[in-house]
């Protein structure tokens, strides 16, 4: 973590950031950029550039340009220019990398087209910013109430007041076309401010709200994926997954962006399988594919006559059969080609704990010692007597 507010505490449990997104480090915000260059001096007769890159609520950020020259810092908080009035941010990128920033998200590095950061914030600001973050959840509240009133089919992800309180933006997601001119009137009656509506995907809800994926880390939009790219069903066909909807959404609705992570590997692993819907023609039947294991390299075959018995040929014998097909010909049968299945002795299952009992660690029941009866020792005594007197 960036701060010292988001360590663990005694109890050895994380104590999680206390200023929800706005400690000064910007450690804990997600898509943070390491500032590496902070340390070096630049060459003789070079100016520092100008620009610097300011977040705002849920990790937007912004490019402005310092004409002031103001000393700033990662971290400051800072009166940028808006429209109306102005906003306030925190400064998150500062010197050459905001440069590279602006080249890596297409945006024109001329400095003079860049809005202005007017000064470094007031202790009336950041208490008038505070003061209407505050206000935001509910606002919210009231705003879902005032749509579904209106039965508009959108829903409204959340509520963005401007530093000055003199604009709210408010973010919903619709999958159809939203009339929404008397939600805007309703809006500005209930809450008397400028209001302006941003239509956002459900891929960037889901990134702006976060969450826990079905691997058990972070959404990856939520902290370093920053482009959106298109996911299809045939990237789940290439790698043989199961097209169980349930399995490949993710919290949007739409199909996991990691789907696309190693999908060229695929892809060049496939070039060398045959079309698992080219059937092979043998003078014992046409065989058809049944199933595909890319790691090993094999395809499972099995008659048309006799669907339930499979043979394994790896990748280069069906290749080979599917020549002879093409040459007018046909390959002798399955049988010919199939590689047998060898079980690694290796791979058996063993018990993890040994061959011992599962009970060996419990403690041993002591067998009580039998006391003879007092009858047994006098026969015995009077038996050896006997003895004696023959």
């Amino acid at each position: 973590m960036g701060c010292t507010q988001c360590t663990t505490s005694t109890s050895k449990q994380p104590e999680g950031c206390r200023n929800n997104g706005t400690c000064g480090a910007d450690g804990c915000n997600k898509l943070t950029v390491f500032d590496w260059l902070s340390n070096m001096a630049l060459p003789g007769n070079e100016k520092p550039f100008k620009g610097v890159e300011v977040r705002f609520k849920n990790g937007r950020k912004l490019f402005y340009q310092n004409t002031s020259s103001l000393s700033l810092n990662i971290g400051d908080v800072v009166a940028t220019e808006a429209s109306p009035g102005h906003d306030i941010g925190i400064v998150t990128l500062t010197g050459e990398l905001v440069r590279i920033q602006m080249k890596k998200k297409k945006q024109d590095p001329e400095i003079e087209q860049l809005p202005k950061i007017y000064r470094k914030a007031s202790q009336s600001d950041i208490d008038m910013w505070q003061k209407v973050r505050d206000r935001e959840p509910e606002i919210q509240k009231r705003s879902r109430e005032i749509a579904m009133h209106l039965d508009l089919k959108m829903k409204i992800s959340d509520v963005e007041y401007q530093g000055d309180g003199s604009k709210a933006i408010f973010y919903y997601t619709a999958e159809e076309r939203v009339d929404f001119r008397q939600l805007i009137k309703d809006f500005a009656r209930a809450f008397s401010t400028r209001i302006e509506m941003k239509q956002v995907g459900f891929r960037q809800e889901a990134a702006r709200l976060g969450g826990i994926g079905s691997c058990g880390r972070e959404l990856c939009c939520s902290t370093w994926l920053t482009d959106f790219r298109s996911v299809k069903t045939s990237a789940a066909r290439y790698q043989q997954l199961s097209l169980n909807p349930q399995k490949l959404a993710g919290q949007c609705g739409k199909l996991k962006c990691c789907l696309n992570y190693e999908l060229d590997m695929y892809l060049e692993a496939l070039k060398n399988f045959p079309r698992t819907e080219i059937n092979l023609h043998t003078e014992t039947g046409s065989a058809v594919c049944q199933k595909v294991d890319i790691f090993k390299g094999m395809l499972w075959y099995a008659y048309e006559e006799n669907s339930m018995n499979w043979h394994m040929l790896s990748a280069d014998r069906a290749n080979e059969i599917i020549l002879i097909n093409k040459n007018g010909k046909k390959a002798s049968s399955l049988e010919d080609f199939a590689m047998e299945d060898e079980i690694d002795k290796s791979s058996i299952f063993k018990d993890v704990v040994g061959q011992d009992s599962l009970t060996r660690f419990d403690t041993p029941k002591r067998r009580k010692k039998r006391k003879r009866p007092q009858n047994n020792q006098r026969n015995k005594q009077n038996n050896r007597n006997r003895k004696r007197n023959e």
